[in-house]
């Protein structure tokens, strides 16, 4: 099978077409407002106060951000090229994403007349960028050039009966076709990491999985708590799970059958093909950003019954230049948020579909958004707060 996508110097395909202003705050913020096509990240980061493993993490994560197949071309922008941790300094956060062969300007402050003048240069650049890459057609690509990522949210009953593991028949596809599956949240592996270590391709992926869960639980008692007392959350008592374990053996349904080749750190992209879990927590933008920056062209949420509102939710693509599309296996959610759900399930609980024809209907949708097609919570143009997934404290 295959999709419509921009093919990229670096043999990445891309679903979409951006052109990204990194590292974000008011210069990128009145640059999108200005330049059609254009995307950033609402907040900053300059690592002030970060500790060096924690810098190291954000500048890997804005060099893969720029490095996505769904980015045409980027402006790395701030006051002073050399003004910055040498983690996040300017020139290496250029270097690093032009060597994907996709066009990059670099500029500062200091050199366009401060930061009034640094705003008009960068619009006149986004500007040419965008102008430029409007006249890249789409091509056909095979499937196994896709990479998605998958998180769920709101879990309930029919997350781990149906929703997920609709998900994971995707998963399941998409892998043997040669592509990329990333699964996340290492609250929620707690109770079930023993059955993901047994399908790791080798002993260290396995001991990277276990001590991925293991952290978490010594987090919580740092914090004097235990993280079942955290994790599940009320709404997910009120959808029926009774357990963090309950929840977990759900929740990791999303991963489908294959073996998981190894765990990645926030915005870490993946060596090989292959199925992985990311090492990351359950904060949704956390999520999308991390996969978005791994490289995945599609995020996919998966969302369950319990809080949603009637009238759904307007909630935007926190992938930032990743789509989001959202899934349910939950009848009364696909009713109550029709606004921003684009595929259910829920007729696999109905029993007039298999879980295999639900699984498969989903990858065709996925190839159609792929291939240009815009979700519903895609229509909106809004970018939340961002913030990248630290672990260390700050000083």
């Amino acid at each position: 099978m295959s999709w419509l996508g921009y093919r990229r110097p670096d043999g990445s395909a891309g679903a979409r077409n951006h052109i990204l202003i990194l590292p974000g705050g008011l210069v990128g913020s009145k640059i999108c407002e200005f330049v059609r096509g254009t995307v950033t990240l609402v907040t900053a980061e300059t690592g002030h106060a970060r500790t060096t493993r924690d810098r190291r993490r954000a500048g890997n994560f804005l060099i893969n951000l720029g490095k996505s197949p769904n980015v045409a071309a980027v402006i790395v922008q701030g006051s002073a090229a050399g003004g910055y941790y040498a983690e996040l300094n300017l020139e290496r956060i250029a270097h690093e994403i032009s060597t994907t062969g996709k066009p990059v300007a670099l500029l500062t402050a200091d050199k366009c007349g401060g930061t009034l003048g640094l705003l008009a240069k960068g619009i006149e650049v986004a500007r040419e960028m965008a102008w430029q890459a409007s006249r890249l057609k789409r091509e056909p690509v095979e499937d196994g050039r896709l990479s998605l990522g998958v998180k769920c949210g709101n879990s309930d009953a029919t997350s781990g009966l149906v929703g997920n593991g609709v998900v994971g028949y995707v998963f399941d596809k998409l892998v043997a076709a040669g592509g990329v599956a990333m699964f996340a949240e290492n609250t929620e592996i707690i109770g079930a990491e023993h059955v993901l270590a047994e399908r790791a391709v080798s002993p260290e992926v396995a001991r990277a999985i276990l001590a991925s869960a293991q952290k978490m639980e010594e987090r919580g008692r740092v914090a004097g708590e235990d993280i079942r007392t955290i994790n599940p959350v009320p709404s997910n008592f009120a959808g029926g799970i009774s357990s963090l374990e309950e929840k977990s053996l759900g929740a990791i349904h999303k991963a489908g059958t294959h073996p998981v080749q190894g765990v990645l750190e926030y915005g870490e992209r993946p060596p090989r093909p292959g199925l992985y879990y990311v090492d990351n927590n359950a904060n949704t933008f956390h999520m999308f950003s991390s996969f978005s920056s791994a490289g995945s062209q599609i995020g996919l949420f998966q969302l369950g019954g319990a809080g949603v509102p009637e009238g759904g939710f307007l909630d935007t693509s926190r992938g930032i230049v990743s789509p989001m599309l959202w899934l349910t296996g939950n009848r009364v959610t696909a009713q109550r948020a029709a606004n921003s759900i684009d595929f259910s399930s829920a007729s696999v609980l109905g029993g007039t579909e298999t879980m295999e024809e639900a699984g498969q209907r989903l990858y065709d949708l996925i190839l159609e958004i792929a291939s240009g097609a815009v979700t519903k919570v895609e229509t909106i143009n809004h970018v939340d707060p961002f913030a990248i997934y630290y672990e260390d404290p700050i000083f």
